[in-house]
């Protein structure tokens, strides 16, 4: 064993993991997983589109003003561009995305102006939200994997399969019962400062927990499932054998062999999140893109409805390739 551990290797060998070829296969890499997201995405816009226009109804009829005569709803239509095919509509929509422009809202507004102060709000409260289920997973996963079988693995996985199997809406409505209608410690719904946030910090907790929970739930099994996999892995039992402390095991031999998976987990949960937020948002009359895309969808305002898409789907696809970015780099390490 001491010579296999003194064994001289050749400088090629040695410097192989290192030099310029496993930096452009990594570039490579990103470069093929970035293109994959951004189709995924140009195909989910092409689908919203498609959507909307089944919807019963127009935008032209939805926002035009009462008692509107049949000329006008015509004119109207023409100047929306809705006498146009969908797909020739959504194909001058894409020709603007990468500049930044998403086009106007049926009432005349730029769609970027619209999402200017929903948009960072629903950020904030999710970009919470997942640390908060990144956290509380790590701490409860750890917990369970290091009591194997016993009664607190049972129970932390009970409640963590019950966390994430119950709707964001469930979850709002047990919060505003317990926290503020039975109670009165938190405030029911969100009141809006002047600058377009919550007025008080009380406002974000019952959002944040409705968002936060069933992610708690969700992340937990899947951290409490790769440290479990890791730690049935022969260095890690040896180290238990060596008498090193569990703490010590659990993050210098356990926890960086799981990290791929947790990694795609979290990723997963952002795209989660974000969808929850439209509801929960809604519950809470909290100052985000789920009161708008709910308008928008009203409006049957394909442009709107779009551009909430865009946003939230990039804001999604970036953390979805950083996590297959830490999966595939690890992996590659591996080998």
């Amino acid at each position: 064993m001491a010579g296999a551990l003194t064994t001289v290797h050749p400088p090629d060998a040695m410097t192989s993991k290192t030099g310029p070829a496993p930096i452009r296969r990594g570039a490579g890499r990103a470069a093929r997983l970035a293109g994959h997201r951004l189709a995924m995405l140009v195909v989910l816009l092409a689908v919203v589109f498609a959507a909307v226009e089944l919807l019963p109804g127009d935008a032209a009829g939805a926002t035009a003003d009462r008692g509107a005569s049949a000329a006008e709803l015509a004119a109207r239509r023409t100047a929306l561009g809705l006498d146009r095919p969908w797909p020739e509509r959504f194909r001058d929509w894409m020709t603007g995305l990468p500049t930044g422009d998403l086009g106007t809202t049926a009432r005349g507004e730029h769609v970027t102006d619209v999402l200017a102060g929903p948009f960072p709000n629903t950020l904030l409260l999710g970009s919470l939200a997942l640390v908060l289920a990144i956290g509380g997973a790590l701490v409860l996963g750890s917990w369970a994997v290091l009591r194997p079988g016993g009664r607190t693995d049972r129970t932390i996985d009970t409640l963590a399969t019950t966390a994430f199997a119950l709707p964001e809406f469930v979850v709002s409505v047990a919060l505003l019962l317990l926290l503020s209608q039975w109670t009165g410690w938190l405030p029911a719904v969100t009141l809006t400062g002047a600058d377009g946030t919550p007025e008080s910090w009380t406002m974000f907790v019952l959002p944040l927990l409705a968002l936060a929970i069933p992610q708690i739930g969700w992340n937990t099994r899947i951290v409490r499932g790769a440290l479990a996999d890791q730690a049935a892995l022969p260095h890690v039992k040896a180290a238990v054998l060596d008498g090193l402390p569990r703490h010590r095991i659990l993050t210098h031999h356990v926890l960086p062999g799981a990290l791929p998976v947790i990694a795609a987990g979290i990723a997963t949960s952002a795209g989660m999140l974000l969808g929850g937020a439209v509801v929960v948002e809604t519950l809470f009359n909290y100052p985000g893109i789920g009161a708008v895309l709910a308008s928008a969808i009203t409006d049957r305002d394909t442009p709107l409805v779009a551009g909430v898409v865009a946003a939230a789907g990039a804001a999604i696809s970036l953390l979805l390739l950083l996590a297959d970015l830490v999966r595939t780099t690890a992996l590659g390490e591996r080998r």
